[in-house]
């Protein structure tokens, strides 16, 4: 039976990255932001592409989570679900969420921010997914791995064999680098998203963003590094190489 890998990020971090690394490895498939269309749907947030991403996923989220917890045919031996947390909207029952292996990417808020509001310039807490982050982590008593992506960015493979060896997944070097291009796997929205990515065969070393914060939204980035170091505390260390 293959085994059911859940990342959820919060939005203009590595997680496209991440996921290409998990399909390079060549025994997992992957299923890209499956709960977006049924997000979209719900919340009417313009996001760019949203008639189109509604129009050709699935926006029924008892649908996609009876997709999500069956197991694919063979031969895949893992399942990488990559998720945006936000996409949990409040009124969702979890207890699905309870049969797979789940794991959080977080990203240094101001980071994060000063991407995020470039795009969505009215973005509020719930969209930068650390509210639904904090709320898995506590439903599995802070026991789920926690990975940052500046961790990941500055030592890829001491912190990729850290989250293989927390999720039972023995790690393999595949996972460092990838093909170009876009993938049959990506959604829809990857023209709008995954221009980087798509250019990329690895992990782009780690880069300080300095851009700041605008004024108005600073109340939000105290909100966003108070939930973030909470997570923070819970961050994976790189295994040393050898």
């Amino acid at each position: 039976m293959s085994k059911p890998i859940a990342m959820w990020s919060g939005p203009r971090n590595i997680s496209t990255a991440m996921m290409r690394s998990w399909e390079a490895r060549g025994d997992t498939l992957v299923v890209d932001e499956p709960l977006y269309a049924h997000y979209l749907e719900r919340t009417g947030i313009d996001h760019p592409g949203a008639r189109e991403v509604i129009e050709c996923g699935e926006a029924d989220a008892d649908v996609v989570i009876d997709r999500l917890t069956t197991p694919p045919p063979l031969p895949h031996r893992f399942v990488y679900q990559k998720h945006m947390a936000h996409h949990l909207l409040p009124d969702m029952d979890l207890e699905w969420v309870d049969s797979l292996t789940n794991a959080l990417l977080v990203r240094e808020p101001r980071e994060m921010l000063t991407s995020l509001l470039e795009v969505l310039p009215n973005a509020d807490l719930e969209a930068t997914g650390l509210p639904a982050q904090i709320e898995l982590l506590e439903r599995f008593d802070g026991g789920l791995p926690v990975i940052d992506s500046r961790d990941v960015l500055l030592q890829p493979e001491g912190m990729l064999q850290a989250l293989c060896e927390k999720l039972g997944v023995p790690y393999t070097d595949r996972m460092l680098s990838w093909e170009i291009g876009p993938r049959a796997t990506d959604g829809v929205w990857a023209k709008y998203w995954y221009a980087n990515v798509e250019r990329s065969t690895g992990f782009a070393p780690y880069k300080r963003k300095n851009a700041e914060v605008p004024r108005r939204p600073l109340p939000l980035l105290r909100q966003c590094e108070a939930l973030y170091h909470r997570l923070a505390q819970h961050a994976l260390k790189p295994i040393a190489e050898d």
